[in-house]
Order: C-alpha cells, then sequence, then structure tokens
C-alpha cells in the first residue's frame, strides 16, 4: 500500500518541479526581455527629443549637482517602453545603471517615453526622504507634462530637471508645502459627507422596508415568522463606468561617468 501512494507522489512532485522550474524560467526571460540604453552620459537621449545646446545646459547643471551634493540625476528619453510599465521599466533601468552613490543610494531618474506618452522620476533609496512621491509627482504635473502638452519637450525637461535640483539640494520644503496642500485639497471631507451619508442609508432603510411589504403582499417574499430574522435576498446594486485618456500621464558615459552602485526600490512617481 506505501509504495503504491509513493508511486503515486512522485509524479506529482515531478510535475511540480517542471512547474517550478517553468515558471523561474519565465521571470528570468520576461528580465531580460527589456533592453536598457547604454548608460552614455547625465543625460541619455535615445529619443532625440534635444539639441545639442540644451543638452549640454541640462548635463552642466547635473555635474554641478554632483559635485555639490554628490547625488546623481541622469535624464533619459525612450525609443520605447518595450511594452513594460513605465514603474517597471524604471525600478529595472536605475538598478541596471546604478545610478547614485553605493550606500547613499542617492540617485534619481528622469524617464521620458514620448511614443507611449509616459514621464516618470525614479528616485533612489537614499533619496526618498528629500523627494517624496508627492513632490515628484507635483513636478511632473505642474512643470513637465504642461510643456509637452505643448509640444516643448526641451523646455519640459529642462524646468523637470530645475525643480528636481532644487529639491535634492536641500531647498525643497515650499515643494513639500504645495504638495501636502494639494493633497489635501484633493482629500474629501468626512465630516461634512456625514450627514448625506445618515440621509441615504435612512432612505434605503425606507426602500427596502417597502420593498419587502410589496413582497410579502404578493407572496414573493415569506412572512416574517415570529422569533427569527429573515434575509432579504434582493438588494440593489450599481455599477461603476470609468474612462481613460491618451494623454500625459506619471501614477524615479561620456567623459568617465557612470553610476555609482545606488539602489533602487520603486520610489517615485
Amino acid at each position: 500500500m506505501t509504495g503504491a501512494i509513493h508511486s503515486l507522489i512522485r509524479p506529482v512532485r515531478g510535475g511540480f518541479a517542471v512547474f517550478l522550474a517553468l515558471l523561474l524560467l519565465t521571470g528570468v526571460a520576461l528580465a531580460q526581455s527589456i533592453v536598457f540604453p547604454k548608460l552614455t552620459g547625465r543625460v541619455v537621449d535615445e529619443a532625440r527629443l534635444h539639441d545639442a545646446q540644451t543638452k549640454t545646459e541640462i548635463e552642466s547643471k547635473l555635474a554641478a549637482l554632483e559635485a555639490k551634493t554628490t547625488h546623481q540625476l541622469v535624464v533619459v528619453t525612450l525609443r520605447s517602453l518595450s511594452g513594460h510599465s513605465i514603474e517597471d521599466y524604471g525600478v529595472q533601468l536605475g538598478r541596471h545603471w546604478q545610478i547614485g552613490q553605493k550606500g547613499k543610494n542617492n540617485g534619481v531618474i528622469l524617464i521620458v517615453a514620448p511614443n507611449e506618452h509616459k514621464v516618470r522620476i525614479e528616485v533612489g533609496y537614499g533619496l526618498e526622504g528629500a523627494l517624496p512621491d508627492a513632490v515628484a509627482h507635483l513636478i511632473i504635473q505642474s512643470s513637465i507634462l504642461p510643456r509637452f502638452k505643448a509640444n516643448d519637450f526641451p523646455g519640459g525637461i529642462r524646468r523637470g530637471v530645475e525643480d528636481i535640483v532644487q529639491v535634492v539640494s536641500g531647498e525643497g520644503e515650499e515643494w513639500k508645502r504645495r504638495a501636502v496642500s494639494q493633497v489635501s485639497a484633493r482629500a474629501p471631507d468626512w465630516f461634512a459627507l456625514i450627514p448625506f451619508g445618515l440621509f441615504g442609508l435612512i432612505f434605503s432603510l425606507i426602500i427596502l422596508s417597502m420593498l419587502r411589504d410589496v413582497g410579502t403582499a404578493l407572496g414573493i417574499i415569506p412572512k416574517k415568522r415570529k422569533g427569527m430574522w429573515r434575509t432579504l435576498d434582493y438588494l440593489p446594486s450599481s455599477g461603476s463606468s470609468g474612462s481613460s485618456s491618451s494623454g500625459w500621464s506619471s501614477s524615479g558615459s561620456s567623459g568617465g561617468f557612470s553610476g555609482g552602485g545606488g539602489s533602487f526600490g520603486g520610489g517615485g512617481s
């Protein structure tokens, strides 16, 4: 009997091992399917959005930032995200390039994918406090996207770089205050909604009571027995619909320049 059981278990174990192996190989294949551009400098313009003067100006600002703070900020424009989300692409690109100093993890990447209308600020672990998601989102929404929508890609990138440099240089308090104000403005006033909630609850109870009486009178719902609770099986349902926009969205070595071994964990916006 025991031998028969073991003979049945062996194929199951073998099949499970094969499944795990296939799952692992699939994960490795997906990770390897992303072809990253080479880190040729502080500005990697694969999508060719910059003219020579603008590229030189931005690279100068980024070099000055690193000399002053050791923080590394890199700008990359992509021809394509190769079917990946910009969030996943950004994290893996940051780890591949290792932007930022090892141990400090103080790297930032401004990623622009014009064909997919995506832009993201990918932030290393060490700068998530200086450049939190809310501030990165605010920079994208207020400084970068308005210029992109006007087809001013160099201007949007240049302004985004200036704002990121300001924040990670220790002058980000005003940005943080604005980000908090923006989040607070979007947050609903729950106390103001309490009367509406109570009204909706009372109205729903009245409707349910009316439905119960009508159903009982028509014989659809059995009469309630004394000493027992009855469950109403027919409740109103509500649907929801959403829409999507095709516009820009946000939800972050030349001359010997290279990443310094920094680590990224998905922070940014």
